[in-house]
């Protein structure tokens, strides 16, 4: 067979709303797997148009970069006030927040409990790798007991440090959330299903339906001081007994 006979098959692309810019996060961080299952499922649902994302400060606060839609950006924590004030203004828009832990469950609790409470139809992404990735790797409210981070040198203690927060669980009992969801990005098979889940946060949003709320247990390999192969393992074997994965609530 000559070179001309061979016929050429795209087996994949890159998502239309992903931009060309070099993205800065460190190799083998989730962030980037998440961004991209983001466009997917804004392209799948011909939401491009219509979506609008909010994103706070700390690693996510670039996300502007890298995904084509209209962005606001949010104070630390305030994520989901900002997007409770897009959607009641443009209830037709797609809103969605995209928040990493140190902002969503620490300086952000507030902020996230209220609008849950109110079932406030805008889909929350919150990205848990448990520490501050942006910021040098300190403890975050997710951090596992025993767990190293640079401001708990010895390993998170709970008689000084408290309990790891499972923001997911605490406002499964809030009747204006109709959807949890706990996923991962570390193998096809997983990003498969946090993509699913993502789709059906923004169709809920759509449709009026409530909060919905996808967590993403994620690696920060550069915080953790391991490999992305070493830390997806740790997470593995560490995050995942934590912070279970699968459907917390579906209403």
């Amino acid at each position: 067979m000559t070179q001309d006979n061979i016929e050429e098959k795209v087996v994949y692309t890159k998502p239309d709303l992903i931009t060309n810019n070099t993205m800065h996060y460190c190799p083998g961080c989730s962030h980037g797997v998440v961004h991209k299952l983001i466009a997917e499922a804004i392209s799948n649902l011909g939401l491009t148009d219509k979506a609008v994302g909010v994103s706070p400060v700390g690693c996510s606060v670039f996300a502007y970069d890298y995904i084509d839609i209209d962005w606001a950006e949010a104070a630390h924590g305030r994520a989901p006030a900002v997007a409770t004030a897009i959607k009641r203004l443009s209830p037709e828009k797609l809103v969605f927040t995209y928040q990493g832990d140190g902002d969503l469950a620490a300086i952000g609790t507030a902020e996230t409990i209220h609008a849950c409470n109110r079932g406030e139809s805008i889909a929350i992404i919150f990205i848990n790798n448990a520490i501050y990735g942006m910021t040098g790797g300190q403890m975050a409210p997710t951090t596992l007991i025993g767990m190293k981070t640079a401001t708990c040198p010895e390993g998170r203690d709970p008689r000084l440090h408290g309990f790891p927060y499972k923001i997911a669980d605490m406002l499964n009992h809030l009747p204006g959330v109709r959807y949890i969801t706990r996923q991962s990005v570390h193998t096809p098979a997983a990003a498969r299903k946090a993509g699913k889940a993502i789709a059906k946060a923004f169709a809920n949003s759509m449709e009026g339906r409530g909060t919905s709320f996808v967590e993403i247990v994620a690696t920060c390999n550069s915080g953790w001081k391991m490999s992305p192969v070493a830390a997806n393992k740790w997470m593995e074997e560490n995050m995942f007994p934590e912070y279970p994965l699968g459907d917390i609530k579906d209403l």
